[in-house]
């Protein structure tokens, strides 16, 4: 991406809302997921029709908006492959500020690694280059119980996993990888976290019901303490990177991490307590104070109270319902003369008494014991929450951080539609031969016209195209200016389908013949870790 060039101008897609059809997919932590208007699906078939769907429904928030703050962004950054984020800020701050950060993602071994996987196996790469600690693993639990994959298979599968993620650069020495069946620390994060979830949030949350087999149930639970296992030792932002269909994973992890702390921390400015939207509307009165007090440097309860039951809420950049104005102004009422001063609150949810005592010893200046928080009114929100994880981690407890996570489209398959695993022409694995890879490319459908002449009068299809995703994706790599050449020429009309594709197919064909020289040369480097790649397992594979 050049200085005067903007960034859509060599996007995937045009930089268009519209998605693609999906694959399905063997992203991270599960094996494909379907998206509509009200559900996403960890296990079925993906397909996005419009992402911005999930923006609407999902709060999945858009990667074009942190995108200036990332340091050396990578090109599926830059391009739009990325397109959404949950809470990635606090990665990026550790990244700028050289602080511990880490990324992980897993893959379920239920057939070959693929080009779609290389989007993950990037982005994990990519982090750990950026100073991250990485994790990569191994979902063969999930494999054996949701897919009902032998563990024979399982075993083949994630060597080629394995082999492909760290011939593209993944470093073991500095990162870790594990088996989800060989990893004790993650079985006994699992059964913690089991105790924070029942069985009507795997009903609500993945369609679960009485037919489901309990070991895909024990599958989830794991999935969870995969993501949280980087916080093991050390609490630090941790971020997942994930296809859409892989997001009721990461909100139900991070809806855990909360439930594991010690303590809550929060914004109050008064006795009572205040709901998540009740809060700006109150912080809003305090800073109106001298339109209304009689003592601005001591304004009551009740004073903001009828300020707030009358105040323009669009000109304080306040927007909340009535119902919500309401609730926050009957607790101010019945505040009355209560002065209103902002504080920090400390609420002890399962802190040990130890824990408890140890926090008020370590917070300085003014505070407030009572029987379950501690009010402090000389500290941030910042500073608050960095104790308050301090004390918990020292007192026994994980002091998790909410995990972040970002979003990268799906590949369309080189037939059209879908990418699936099932239909060999649809996708590349990174196990084919290097003249195969050539030939699936010369065969893939494109976005040209019926005809050459067409072509040079309307232009080509780039945002439908198959094909041209295989360069903004892949094979262009690094260099920008020529996956904006590459578009450029076809939407303008330079461009005709059959050299596009011998060029595509070309590029492909060395991609393939380097890759599997980096695989020959992984095949020491797995063996020299320590990871069970032969492991028998008794049994038989999950019933449906």
């Amino acid at each position: 991406m050049t200085d005067d060039e903007p960034a859509e101008r060599i996007r995937t897609d045009g930089g268009t809302a519209e998605g693609k059809d999906g694959e399905v997919s063997e992203t991270p932590l599960a094996d494909g997921g379907a998206v509509d208007e009200v559900a996403l699906d960890p296990w079925g078939s993906s397909t996005v029709s419009d992402y911005r769907k999930l923006f609407e429904e999902f709060g999945i928030e858009e990667f074009d908006e942190v995108l200036d703050e990332v340091p050396n962004p990578h090109y599926l950054m830059r391009r739009g492959v990325i397109f959404g984020h949950r809470d990635y800020r606090p990665v990026l701050d550790a990244m700028r500020n050289g602080d511990d950060f880490a990324v992980l993602s897993g893959f379920m071994p239920t057939g070959d690694p693929h080009i779609g996987h290389k989007l993950v196996f990037d982005e994990i790469i990519w982090h750990q280059q950026q100073g991250g600690d990485a994790y990569g693993l191994i979902a063969d639990m999930e494999a054996h119980s949701a897919r009902g994959i032998p563990w024979d298979e399982i075993n083949e599968h994630s060597r080629d996993y394995l082999l492909s993620l760290i011939a593209l650069g993944f470093d073991p020495e500095a990162g870790e990888l594990y088996r989800q069946s060989d990893n004790d620390r993650l079985q006994r994060l699992a059964f913690e976290l089991g105790g924070k979830a029942n069985f009507s949030e795997f009903q609500s949350i993945y369609g679960f019901d009485g037919e489901t087999n309990v070991s895909h149930m024990q599958s989830v639970v794991t999935q969870m303490a995969d993501i949280l296992y980087p916080q093991l030792d050390d609490p630090k932002p941790t971020v997942i990177p994930v296809g859409p269909d892989q997001d009721p994973h990461v909100r139900f992890a991070r809806d855990l991490a909360t439930r594991m702390r010690f303590f809550k921390v929060t914004e109050a400015f008064a006795s009572f307590e205040l709901a998540d939207a009740e809060r700006p509307l109150v912080a809003a009165a305090h800073d109106a104070r001298e339109e209304y007090a009689e003592d601005g440097d001591v304004p009551r309860c009740g004073e903001a109270a009828d300020w707030l039951a009358d105040a323009d809420l669009d000109a304080a950049g306040v927007l909340v319902s009535e119902s919500v104005r309401e609730s926050a102004v009957e607790k101010l009422e019945n505040a009355g003369m209560e002065p209103l001063r902002p504080r920090i609150r400390f609420f002890a949810r399962q802190a040990t008494d130890e824990a408890f005592e140890a926090l008020i010893e370590v917070i300085e200046g003014e505070k407030r014991r009572y029987d379950q928080h501690i009010d402090a009114f000389d500290v941030g929100v910042d500073e608050a929450e960095e104790l308050a994880r301090e004390v918990e981690a020292h007192h026994g407890g994980y002091g998790f951080i909410p995990p972040s996570s970002i979003y990268h489209r799906f590949m369309t398959g080189l037939t059209g539609g879908k990418m699936s695993s099932s239909i060999p022409a649809s996708h590349i694995s990174l196990l084919d031969a290097p003249e195969e890879g050539y030939d699936k490319v010369k065969s893939a459908t494109t976005g040209g016209r019926d005809t050459a002449e067409e072509q040079r009068e309307l232009g080509g299809e780039a945002d439908k195209c198959p094909v041209y995703e295989l360069y903004a994706y892949l094979l262009t790599g690094d260099d920008d200016e020529l996956a904006k050449e590459i578009y450029d020429e076809c939407v303008g009309g330079e461009r005709l389908c059959g050299g596009c594709k011998e060029q595509a197919a070309t590029m492909m064909r060395e991609f393939l013949e380097d890759h599997h020289e980096k695989r020959e040369e992984a095949e020491a480097v797995l063996d020299s870790l320590d990871i069970d790649l032969e492991t028998e397992r008794r049994g038989v594979a999950a019933e449906h």
